[in-house]
């Protein structure tokens, strides 16, 4: 996906395995695997305290995911090129 310049810049999508981490809180929305009554916790059915549980997880995962990508660039700035540069009139 990325492309390698030739000034040694790579550009374009960056994959990182720890956004992989990412999916976890979307098991949530699989709402099957926890549409159950028990076990309860404090008298609290499963159903509700897991989705509490997932909040934290995903807040957790996200906060992970930010710590370990945070110094990786996800894009370089855009070319500062001049009218000049950009004006094909020249190349007819």
């Amino acid at each position: 996906m990325s492309t390698a310049k030739h000034d040694g810049k790579v550009r374009g999508l960056r994959f990182s395995p720890w956004n992989l981490l990412l999916i976890v809180p979307l098991l949530v929305l699989v709402t099957p695997l926890f549409n159950m009554d028990g076990p309860r916790l404090f008298g609290m059915p499963f159903f509700y305290w897991f989705q509490f549980l997932m909040v934290a997880v995903g807040v957790l995962s996200t906060w992970i995911v930010y710590l370990m990508t945070r110094d990786k660039p996800t894009a370089d700035a855009p070319d500062n090129l001049s009218v000049e540069d950009l004006d094909e009139g020249d190349a007819r």
